[in-house]
């Protein structure tokens, strides 16, 4: 399950670099500072684990990400802007992962129905078919076996959905 290919450490950098936090007078930031690094170090562990698992089938995270999105829809398709939104990615980015995507058969770009400014990327059956071989590999080696306890995995989400609401990444409705 681990990332590295290096000899662990005998101790825990992070907590150390608290410590020295501390030690430099800055205490009452140790913990944010360690909160950070840690969620830091952790995303960097992930996704080294994610990309081992998406290798085989030459797809990036954010490609796999614009797969399942257009899986999950009804229709199999989504305005470009639309794809951009829910995955809160740049323009840019979306234009990138379908280019490659279409190249590789995955996904077709078409007209909107209705809206002739709009384009729709679609999943093609090919996409679907990698798509649903590459979640089995994900759920797999990755989401199945995350590394904590299932009861500190949901506690984790709440207290990350929180600070990414507080960001401003999304605005709930009560």
């Amino acid at each position: 399950m681990g990332v590295s290919r290096q000899q662990p450490l005998s101790f825990d950098p992070i907590a150390q670099a608290a410590q020295n936090w501390t030690n430099a007078g800055w205490g009452a930031q140790a913990n944010g500072m360690a909160f950070v690094t840690s969620i830091m170090r952790t995303h960097q562990i992930l996704i080294a684990r994610v990309n081992a698992a998406l290798h085989p089938f030459k797809l990036s995270f954010a490609r796999f990400e614009v797969l399942m999105l257009l899986n999950f829809t009804k229709a199999g398709a989504l305005p470009l802007g639309k794809i951009g939104q829910r995955l809160q990615v740049h323009p840019a980015s979306v234009t990138n992962a379908i280019d490659r995507l279409e190249v590789d058969g995955f996904v077709q770009r078409n007209r909107h129905p209705t809206d002739g400014r709009t384009t729709l990327a679609a999943i093609t059956p090919a996409g679907r078919e990698l798509v649903h071989t590459a979640v089995s590999q994900l759920n797999e080696d990755v989401f199945g076996r995350v590394g904590v306890r299932d009861d500190d995995v949901s506690t984790v989400v709440q207290m990350l959905a929180a600070l990414r609401g507080n960001a401003g990444d999304f605005t709930t409705v009560d």
